[in-house]
């Protein structure tokens, strides 16, 4: 049953406006306050962390320039598949010895600052019996950890999901910070072609909010992540009209939930046209929509930007990144990528202990592209054609 609440139509939405006027004013490092609207006496909240120095700094030595994110936090089912497409059985010592190709290789924390990783990897050694945590950190890279558990569906909504993991967070991220952890990831998705229904746009947000301020208190940085699916037929312009009211939203939780953005990172969607759409879109035109919709939508006071690529291709999550840095912002703009980063990587490997060194090689080149392209350097010179090929797999779960 088709739901009749779509996003546009949603009276929830109707208090973007106030987020976008009021919700970062006069904000603290230390502390995060909510002037409820309203009422006929204004009630201020206030939610001091002892951890608010340390999740500051986490978060602007993540933000760092010409660094970004490895997304390494593949379940052990998806995990699986990536092995598969190589030919590997999914075990736990072939998932091993391909997390301590990436963690390992040779100066990788010269372009990445952060490294997301699932639960059984940050317990993990290295095939070398070296704790994966202890050898990031020896790079100068900050461990994260993924903290939600996954989508269902969403009863009431347009076929749509809702992502679980509140149940038990707290003694988790606690957990996780002794184990060294020191940033979380909760991803939860928009689907255009379902509406988005209102319903859904809402438990996304509250969700996301939720999961911050545990995250916070725990002395994780939470990295809030509303991926807005690249599925459908819809153009740039559906795509940035859905992503201005899902941000407007998300910050309105944020700021009800007491969350401090000076200690929060962003994993957003690039602004492009549906992945089934007969237009496509330039770098140039990705990274208009996209700095429009940040710069009506973020808060300065958020230290960075970090873009999934969502199923872009190599290239074309670089190129776009650097489209975005061609000119100054008010965040550290830069990259969170899984596939993006890894794909070429995994297929010079094929499971190979001699194809370790080209593998490594291979992720180095990958990241430093990157790295230039935060900088807004990158040129896009002696790209293979693998780094060409789309990544994008319709319905694609993680």
């Amino acid at each position: 049953m088709a739901s009749t609440s779509l996003l546009k139509a949603s009276p929830v939405l109707d208090k973007s406006e106030w987020v976008k006027g009021q919700s970062v004013l006069f904000r603290q490092p230390s502390s995060a306050s909510v002037v409820l609207p309203n009422r006929a006496t204004s009630l201020t909240v206030r939610a001091a962390s002892s951890y608010a120095d340390e999740l500051v700094k986490t978060a602007k030595t993540i933000a760092s320039p010409g660094r970004g994110i490895l997304a390494m936090d593949e379940s052990n089912a998806t995990c699986g598949k990536r092995l598969d497409s190589i030919g590997l059985e999914n075990t736990e010592a072939n998932r091993q010895a391909y997390r301590t190709l990436l963690v390992s290789a040779p100066g990788l924390g010269q372009y990445i600052s952060g490294a997301i990783l699932f639960e059984e990897t940050l317990y993990q050694s290295t095939t070398e019996g070296k704790k994966m945590v202890d050898v990031l950190v020896e790079q100068n890279i900050v461990p994260g950890i993924k903290v939600d558990k996954g989508l269902v569906p969403l009863v009431g909504s347009n076929n749509e999901s809702w992502c679980q993991g509140l149940d038990g967070l707290s003694s988790r991220t606690a957990a996780y910070y002794q184990q060294g952890a020191r940033f979380a990831k909760w991803r939860t998705v928009v689907s255009i072609p379902n509406g988005p229904s209102a319903l859904a746009v809402k438990e996304a947000a509250w969700g996301l909010a939720r999961y911050a301020a545990i995250s916070q208190d725990s002395g994780l940085v939470p990295i809030v992540e509303p991926e807005i699916l690249l599925d459908g037929e819809h153009d740039i312009d559906r795509t940035y009209e859905v992503a201005e009211k899902v941000w407007a939203e998300v910050f309105f939780y944020l700021a009800q939930n007491n969350v401090m953005f000076e200690g929060i990172l962003l994993k957003p969607s690039m602004v492009t046209p549906g992945a089934e759409s007969k237009d496509r879109a330039t770098p140039e035109q990705v990274a208009a929509y996209t700095l429009k919709l940040l710069r009506n939508r973020i808060p300065p006071a958020v230290p960075g930007i970090m873009f999934l690529s969502g199923g872009q291709s190599e290239l074309e999550a670089t190129l776009n990144l650097n489209a975005m840095n061609q000119a100054p912002n008010p965040w550290h703009v830069s990259f969170s990528y899984a596939r993006a980063l890894q794909n070429t990587c995994l297929k010079t490997w094929g499971g190979r202990a001699e194809n370790v060194n080209a593998a490594q090689t291979t992720l180095l080149a990958r990241a430093k592209a990157n790295s230039l392209a935060q900088l807004g350097k990158y040129s896009g010179e002696g790209e293979s054609e693998e780094a060409k090929e789309g990544m994008f797999v319709k319905g694609y779960t993680y």
